[in-house]
């Protein structure tokens, strides 16, 4: 068992950081931060910031070929300039659910986003899984979803990977490119209680999945296989998601967060909601563009 330490890269005191998602273009780092209803901009060559204030919740962003970002917010998709700051709606999700909000998010091999919501009170089965198409087209691939979560897909684009926390367990589904359906789910790692809440996900060009354990401090590396083959230790409680960076892909960057924590576990835990980053020696992918 390989075990990766992680440093911290920004101390960004976010309540609920997010969906990371590295934009080669720009060499930045982008993330949310949920319940405050903003959008980070992170570069690690100066360590600047730039913080956009989407006025709601948001909960995953992916970029698109036109160079800005697809979002999904609290109610629904939307898009984001990040010249402008100008936030556009595409389509309402869920507007009959003012309990739901939007979760975490990606894009396809195909350029679609998707997308996943939950109840503000994380009730069983409330939530759902929701494709966005290039033409601004919204589809339901998946009912009864307690906290829809970490996704991707695999380098043949032949398999999608799925978290629903509430089931703790990270999911495998055959995936058709051309149509973008799902069919033949089966799990393929399931999460002891002791290790945390499987969350956000990656993979890397290896086809190995990296998740993010909420409440287990750590992040896990299984082979597609679904074997546990490295572990990343991290300072903090609440690690949320995980995207590879930097040149070549090599930097593992990984958000966390502060919610939820008692005031004697944010004193003991002061760099929660920062952003951390490991080498864990392998590359990852460029992320998938939305090209609508």
């Amino acid at each position: 068992m390989t075990e990766i330490d992680a440093v911290l890269v920004l101390d960004a005191r976010a309540e609920l950081g997010e969906g990371p998602v590295w934009d080669e273009r720009g060499g930045a780092l982008y993330f949310v931060d949920i319940m405050r209803g903003r959008v980070n901009r992170f570069d690690p060559a100066d360590g600047s910031r730039r913080v956009y204030d989407i006025g709601v919740a948001v909960g995953a962003l992916a970029p698109t070929d036109a160079g800005d970002f697809v979002l999904a917010t609290a109610d629904g998709f939307a898009r984001l300039d990040p010249i402008a700051g100008a936030v556009r709606p595409i389509a309402k999700v869920e507007a009959d659910r003012p309990g739901n909000r939007m979760n975490d998010g990606k894009c396809d091999p195909a350029g679609r986003f998707w997308a996943g919501t939950m109840a503000l009170d994380e009730h069983a089965g409330a939530g759902a899984l929701y494709r966005l198409d290039p033409d601004g087209a919204v589809h339901t691939m998946l009912r009864d979803v307690t906290i829809s979560n970490g996704l991707d897909w695999s380098g043949d684009a032949r398999t999608m990977y799925y978290i629903d926390s509430g089931r703790r367990s990270v999911d495998a589904f055959d995936f058709d490119a051309a149509s973008g359906s799902i069919a033949n789910r089966r799990t393929l790692v399931r999460v002891a209680e002791r290790d945390g809440v499987p969350d956000g996900m990656t993979l890397d060009a290896d086809g190995c999945l990296w998740v993010a354990l909420w409440g287990g401090g750590a992040v896990h590396r299984y082979g597609p296989d679904g074997a546990l083959e490295a572990i990343v230790r991290l300072p903090v409680q609440h690690v949320t998601c995980c995207a590879f960076g930097g040149c070549e892909l090599r930097d593992l960057y990984i958000t966390t967060a502060a919610i939820k924590l008692s005031d004697r576990e944010r004193a003991e835990q002061p760099h929660a909601g920062g952003v951390f980053l490991a080498r864990p020696g392998v590359r990852g992918r460029p992320a998938n563009r939305f090209n609508g």
